[in-house]
């Protein structure tokens, strides 16, 4: 089955990472599917059963984000807080049983920086621990980690596109 792909960049025009990850992504449609919740909700209402049911459709879930305040973007926690609802996926709901998940983020700050003993004293992986929380409580497969750090720098052409082949390798190797 294929993997789906939830974006949530509210901007991903402007973005250099995630633009140039999706390009990479849609030219595998065989394999994966592409959800940007920007695009689909920019009145932020999400239809809670189109996204149920496209979950369903899907093997693998993947969420792509950039860091946002040590975050991810308000829609991406409104569709985690909508779509994985009581009955459905916990509660005596089990649609994201046993699936294969991931995050994959870009980080605007240094690897350096996200240390235990850089200037926010926690890494990426701990900052994102409620997302592994989630999946785990919702009895998915635990998720792998993919992290693009120093986007606000300007990156070299030829580090975007290594990072967007590197991620393509990630979701294959699911």
């Amino acid at each position: 089955m294929k993997t789906l792909v939830i974006v949530a960049h509210p901007d991903i025009e402007k973005s250099v990472i995630n633009r140039r990850w999706l390009e990479e992504l849609k030219k595998h449609p065989e394999n994966y599917t592409v959800h940007n919740l920007y695009q689909a909700y920019p009145d932020c209402r999400i239809d809670v059963k189109k996204e149920q049911e496209l979950v369903e459709s899907h093997g693998g879930l993947v969420l792509q984000f950039p860091i946002y305040w040590f975050s991810c973007p308000p829609l991406l926690k409104a569709w985690l807080d909508q779509v994985l609802t009581h009955g459905w996926a916990y509660g005596g709901g089990d649609k994201l049983k046993g699936r294969k998940t991931a995050i994959a983020v870009t980080a605007g700050i240094s690897k350096e920086d996200y240390r235990e003993t850089g200037k926010y004293r926690c890494t990426l992986e701990q900052l994102l621990l409620p997302f592994e929380t989630v999946f785990l409580y919702v009895q998915a497969n635990p998720p792998a980690f993919f992290a693009f750090y120093g986007a606000e720098d300007q990156q070299s052409l030829k580090l975007v596109e290594k990072s967007a082949q590197n991620y393509l390798t990630f979701l294959n190797n699911l």
